[in-house]
């Protein structure tokens, strides 16, 4: 990273409701980051996937890029890569994250994959960012979004990166999570506004301490 720069965080609604939980939680963070002196930025899902991982061993063209015309290669180049933070916004959906959190995690492997004649680079530019989780859902027993904290944790530690944080917000309709009795969106200001200060531990035996 470069540290002569602000750092950027890219917060990613993965809803279809550009007024519903998910959205508030992530302006609410978007407040945060940018009142805290961070360049944040806010996208939608839905502008930028218009379709579900292929076989890209069939999919690829003569040059080995993803035929899948829609707004993903560009916003995972110019915007994901060249971030030092990514926040999730999702509601819960059948007890996981919604299909189009899902695909954009998916469609990485496009560029991930050795038949990617740069991979090795988007590799390393994946490593060391910050990740964090936003969500919501009308349920709110505690383990409500236990598997999407989950697989936000594995591919933190799969890429080698640092989960940060959850913030979870009920709501049982459009915006609801406003009246969340935990302060849902005072709690997802803050995590933004905080977002590269927060500390962060994840020990393993051979850790120094």
């Amino acid at each position: 990273m470069n540290d002569e720069r602000p750092r950027r965080l890219v917060i990613l609604v993965a809803s279809p409701r550009r007024n519903g939980n998910s959205a508030a939680l992530a302006d609410a963070a978007l407040r945060g980051a940018r009142a805290g002196g961070i360049e944040a930025s806010l996208h939608f899902a839905d502008d930028l996937m218009q379709g579900f991982l292929r076989d890209c061993r069939q999919c690829r063209d003569e040059r080995g890029r993803c035929r899948i015309d829609d707004g993903y290669a560009e916003f995972f180049f110019e915007h994901f890569l060249d971030a030092d933070g990514l926040a999730l916004a999702t509601p819960v959906y059948w007890y996981g994250m919604s299909a189009q959190a899902k695909a954009f995690f998916d469609r990485m492997f496009c560029f991930v994959a050795r038949s990617y004649p740069d991979s090795q680079d988007v590799r390393t530019r994946m490593q060391g960012k910050r990740v964090a989780l936003l969500t919501a859902s009308e349920e709110m027993y505690p383990t409500i979004a236990l598997s999407l904290v989950n697989q936000m944790q594995e591919y933190a530690r799969y890429t080698h990166s640092q989960f940060v944080g959850t913030v979870f917000g009920q709501g049982d309709q459009r915006g609801a999570v406003a009246g969340d009795p935990q302060g849902a969106l005072e709690a997802a200001e803050a995590l933004g506004r905080q977002f590269f200060e927060r500390p962060h531990a994840d020990y393993r035996i051979d850790s120094v301490r």
